[in-house]
């Protein structure tokens, strides 16, 4: 097998702040309630024109202004996303026109939700190992507020909108992929979905509101009891102990159900990295923004170890262990 890692990153959120205090004005909630409940106190909203494929594209550059790299030589487009601008073409294929990059280049979306970045990036490294591509751009962006319903306080002071892209390239001498694991439940379909074509999820009539719809409690309990459970069995098939990452990086959904996994997990939150404070539930988006805000403040270095771990609808879990070795810096990265 040949080996792979991530060698460079860049990340977007658009430039309108929804504040807790905004919200007050919108909905029946406090900022102190909401602060108290999620840990966050404001999130991202795209522009009515600007959307997932835009953000994508800005997250891109970013990687490329850092790092120095060019996409001319991709060969692999991966985009993971549940807002799509269309149900196609797909975002990847907007991507690969947008950058001029080849069009031998494979194009497609990817659909995981909340997991999908690191479904993506399992996907990327599998096609790197075997052989068959070499450099793969890696895409995790979600427009969520575009399908956020603003009468429903349980849920539209979650999400927010972001993106945040990583090549994934081949190195002959060695790999920073550690372990992964990869899990689903769609016996739980309808506890967070979205209605499209069909309308009943396990012969459950589904509320047909064309937004997201999300039964908040049972999705809080299938992950506090599965999530430490499937990082457990990562660790024991990577051969490595929990005392040897150096950082965790769950879906950064909400701070009450990140609390509750690492408790179990006995991990410190120290040592974890979200991106919800700022941002809210970016869906696909968080867990490259929270790698991306701890490698911007300097906490994040090459060697480490580092856990990824994605959960969502579906009910879908994915996670990835690698040991970060990403390229020289040569720009500055654009300011959120």
């Amino acid at each position: 097998m040949t080996g792979a890692k991530i060698t460079a990153i860049g990340t977007y959120v658009p430039a309108k702040r929804l504040t807790n205090a905004d919200l007050e004005q919108i909905v029946d909630t406090n900022n102190e309630w909401i602060v108290q409940r999620t840990g966050i106190r404001e999130r991202r909203i795209s522009r009515q024109d600007e959307y997932t494929s835009d953000l994508c594209a800005a997250a891109v550059q970013d990687l490329m202004t850092r790092y120095g790299k060019s996409v001319q030589d991709v060969d692999m487009v991966l985009v993971a996303t549940s807002t799509p601008d269309f149900s196609f073409p797909s975002v990847a294929s907007l991507i690969q026109n947008r950058f001029n990059i080849p069009q031998t280049a494979g194009a497609m979306d990817l659909s995981a939700a909340c997991a999908g970045f690191v479904y993506a990036l399992h996907t990327a490294h599998s096609y790197v190992a075997s052989g068959m591509h070499r450099k793969v751009l890696v895409i995790g962006a979600d427009t969520i507020s575009k399908i956020t319903d603003y009468t429903d306080r349980s849920t539209c002071i979650l999400f927010g909108d972001g993106a945040g892209a990583v090549l994934v390239e081949s190195d002959e001498q060695s790999t920073g992929f550690l372990g992964f694991q990869l899990a689903s439940d769609g016996g739980g379909a309808h506890h967070v979905y979205r209605t499209g074509l069909a309308h009943t999820a396990n012969n459950i009539e589904l509320v047909d509101t064309q937004m997201l719809v999300q039964n908040g409690r049972e999705v809080f309990r299938w992950a506090v009891r599965t999530v430490p459970l499937g990082v457990q069995q990562l660790l024991e098939k990577a051969e490595v102990t929990l005392e040897e990452v150096d950082w965790f990086i769950p879906h950064s959904a909400n701070m009450r159900m990140i609390e509750p996994i690492c408790e179990r997990l006995n991990y410190p939150l120290e040592q974890v990295l979200h991106s919800l404070v700022n941002f809210g539930n970016t869906s696909a988006a968080t867990i490259p923004l929270a790698l991306d805000l701890g490698i911007r403040e300097g906490k994040v270095q090459n060697g480490q170890k580092i856990l990824m771990y994605g959960f969502g609808a579906g009910l879908t879990q994915a996670g990835q262990l690698i040991e970060l070795n990403l390229d020289h810096q040569v720009g500055i990265p654009t300011p959120y």
